[in-house]
């Protein structure tokens, strides 16, 4: 695994020891990126379940102001300490071991909206689109917002709901990436928020 593009590129990232955890192979990455940037102009990220935080170091790379990684794991979040340093960007790095929902709940305490937010949770997990909700609900979101979630091909994510359009959706193997944009003014209504 490496940093494909902007001012890491190149660095190599270590992965996060044993079979728990499956890094965002370099062919998605590139992919994602491709279809989100891809370059930014600032703006905060937040890497969810960030694993090896390949995905928000890709960002800072790429020109994002700063990025919050978040992982339960221990190891990972060794790993993602590591792989900020190495990338040289770990002055605009925050990393937090913590469960995703509790995250999500201690940083709207901090009253900052998030331009992009990667979502890769183990692939048992399908419930993305309630934590979109819980990212809509407090304020976490600058309007037009991106949210990247990676998931398991068999898998599929509502077009529309709420307030998130569905703007991509494509297959690698058995990994599929499903991008929304958050229009709090277009899409929905504050009711079907509280569905």
């Amino acid at each position: 695994m490496r940093v494909i593009a902007g001012t890491a590129k190149g660095r190599a990232l270590k992965a996060v020891p044993g079979t728990n955890t499956r890094p965002t192979t370099d062919k998605v990455k590139e992919a994602i990126f491709s279809m989100i940037g891809p370059y930014f102009d600032g703006g905060l990220v937040l890497d969810l379940f960030a694993g090896t935080g390949g995905l928000g170091i890709e960002a800072l790379s790429r020109g994002a102001d700063r990025a919050v990684f978040v992982d339960l794991e221990g190891a990972s979040i060794d790993v993602i300490k590591h792989n900020v340093q190495a990338a040289g960007l770990g002055a605009s790095s925050e990393i937090y071991r913590n469960e995703a929902l509790r995250a999500v709940k201690a940083l709207e305490k901090r009253g900052k909206a998030f331009r992009i937010v990667f979502l890769d949770p183990p692939y048992r997990m399908k419930e993305m689109d309630s934590l979109m909700q819980e990212l809509a609900q407090r304020n976490l979101l600058e309007a037009n917002a991106m949210i990247v979630i990676e998931h398991d091909a068999a898998h599929r994510y509502p077009e529309a709901f709420s307030f998130y359009e569905q703007m991509k959706h494509t297959q690698y193997g058995d990994t599929a990436v499903t991008i929304y944009r958050y229009r709090p003014e277009e899409v929905g209504s504050p009711e079907q928020l509280e569905e």
